[in-house]
């Protein structure tokens, strides 16, 4: 029997700033991109499988700015598809669950996989999500506020659940983006990549390109 190869190939909309999710399977990314992009949330949430986006506009100094949000797969089988998509990447939310303490102790390992990857300028938070359950709650606020300055990131605590924070948490990263490139194109450095005005947030697809090998069948991929 042939088992089926799934390559995922993004079908990119007109150039934009390019924010990734990442972090453990289970922390909550997809909740995150859902309720920034269309205010949504699911309790019922599974595993990102591969690689999606959605795009959302916002308002930075007065000029619309549109940004991609890309949430990546948790999950290590993934991580040769994932690493691929911090290339061109102008930011990064890093996320752990806060009643989770093994999501923040792989938070490191995250890290190292972005810097390994990413442009070196990339503007990275650590989110400590699910600040809803802080009667769960494993892992101190001071602790991750220690390990983001040692660190150069920006820090913040969010729920999906109940928005906490979201708004705030990509407001400001994508704030930060657009001042960077404001400032470089004002310096004569590499020129502005696009914002790409625009008044509706939309979900982007990925294209799936199977390819034939031997072995087992496997289920086809899709976008959660």
């Amino acid at each position: 029997m042939a088992v089926q190869v799934l390559h995922l190939e993004p079908v990119e909309p007109r150039k934009s700033q390019r924010v990734v999710l990442i972090g453990d399977s289970g922390v909550g990314k997809s909740n995150l991109l859902s309720r920034f992009t269309r205010n949504e949330f699911n309790l019922e949430s599974k595993s990102t499988i591969g690689v999606e986006f959605a795009t959302r506009s916002i308002q930075v100094d007065g000029k619309t700015v549109k940004a991609q949000i890309w949430d990546t797969a948790g999950q290590e089988r993934y991580r040769a598809i994932t690493s691929a998509y911090y290339r061109g990447a102008v930011g990064a939310l890093l996320t752990y669950d806060i009643a989770k303490y093994l999501t923040y102790e792989n938070a490191e390992r995250w890290l190292k996989e972005l810097q390994d990857h990413a442009d070196a300028n990339i503007v990275i938070m650590l989110v400590g999500n699910k600040s809803d359950l802080r009667h769960l709650r494993a892992v101190p606020t001071e602790q991750a506020k220690a390990f983001a300055e040692k660190n150069g990131l920006a820090f913040i605590e969010t729920s999906a659940l109940d928005s906490t924070n979201v708004e705030t948490a990509f407001q400001n990263i994508l704030t930060e983006i657009y001042r960077i490139v404001s400032q470089r194109q004002m310096s004569g450095g590499a020129p502005e990549a696009e914002f790409s005005p625009s008044g509706s947030t939309a979900i982007e697809p990925i294209r799936v390109l199977p390819t034939q090998q031997e072995g087992r069948q496997a289920p086809c991929c899709q976008n959660i």
